[in-house]
């Protein structure tokens, strides 16, 4: 396995443009991944699937589109991500430890063990950054509404995002969240859609159909984005919040479309990705192709 040039996340937050800021944070995500499938190889167990498909949009929510101090991760004021599709926590964490909540040795070198901070799935009580134990999928934006209710009890302007994949939106517990919110129209309220259309056993197509996705929002008097974005693509990911900071109508949700296992040829939108373990065959197939990726962000930054 050779060993990653790194890029220095702190580069990223001083960085005065702001074209050259999302090519770096491309880089960042893209570089992530090569983290996680190394992670994932090296422990015979996690999630490649869905960790891979939400890469960039965790990073740009850590490195531009959130206020956080990672120094003091319960800061009252700080924005709040709830993660509602825990089984990406490979990714969680690597991101994390790169905001600078933890050292990216722990993230994965001790993922999955016993006693770790690093669990298969997220624990708030246990994980710095970490805003709500997630992995039973659907109760993510339940939480989140939780979030933006108690900002507005308190005076407080954090914001409140929620990451959800399709697994979460066959929940009856997230649209019961849907209409919850569309009563109480918390302010600062975001659903952000990982819509990468591929569950654990198959296609959402096939297992429950979910579109049309943003129409089912609006029904639900939803304050929903006039396009669905590229969640591969940062510059992208940013005009989606460029559109959202202008919003006064909530609560807000933005749909990404994304590709499960993104970065590999074999493994992208195959279910069978979901979890399975990244074998020594696949590691040798799939690494290459991530890292021929990565050279060309680092030549186009």
């Amino acid at each position: 396995m050779s060993a990653l040039a790194r890029l220095d996340p702190s580069s990223i937050l001083r960085e005065p443009a702001a074209v050259r800021k999302l090519a770096l944070i491309q880089s960042l995500a893209q570089e992530s991944r090569v983290d996680v499938l190394d992670t994932l190889h090296a422990k015979g167990t996690g999630h490649w699937g869905g960790a891979s498909s939400a890469a960039e949009l965790l990073a740009y929510l850590y490195f531009e589109g959130m206020t956080v101090r990672p120094d003091e991760p319960k800061w009252p004021d700080r924005d709040r991500l709830v993660v509602s599709k825990g089984h990406a926590s490979a990714m969680i964490y690597t991101i994390l430890a790169k905001r600078g909540y933890f050292s990216l040795e722990e993230a994965m070198g001790t993922f999955r063990q016993l006693d770790s901070r690093m669990q298969g799935h997220p624990c708030m009580n246990k994980t710095p950054g970490v805003e709500m134990s997630t992995g039973a999928l659907g109760h993510g934006l339940s939480v989140a509404l939780g979030m933006a209710l108690a900002a507005r009890v308190q005076g407080r302007r954090f914001w409140s995002y929620v990451i959800v994949g399709d697994g979460c939106l066959n929940e009856g517990q997230t649209w019961e969240a849907i209409m919850a919110a569309a009563k109480f129209q918390p302010e600062r309220l975001v659903l952000l859609i990982d819509y990468n259309r591929v569950q654990l056993d198959g296609p959402s197509a096939e297992i429950m159909p979910l579109d049309p996705l943003p129409e089912k929002l609006r029904a639900f008097n939803w304050n929903v984005a006039p396009e669905i974005y590229d969640g591969h693509d940062v510059p992208a990911i940013a005009a989606s919040f460029d559109w959202l900071r202008a919003q006064q109508r909530w609560p807000a949700a933005i749909i990404y479309r994304t590709h499960k296992g993104h970065g590999v040829s074999f493994m992208t939108d195959n279910s069978k990705w979901h979890g399975a373990p990244v074998d020594a065959d696949a590691y040798a197939r799939a690494r290459p192709e991530l890292l021929a990726t990565l050279r060309k962000r680092e030549a186009a930054r």
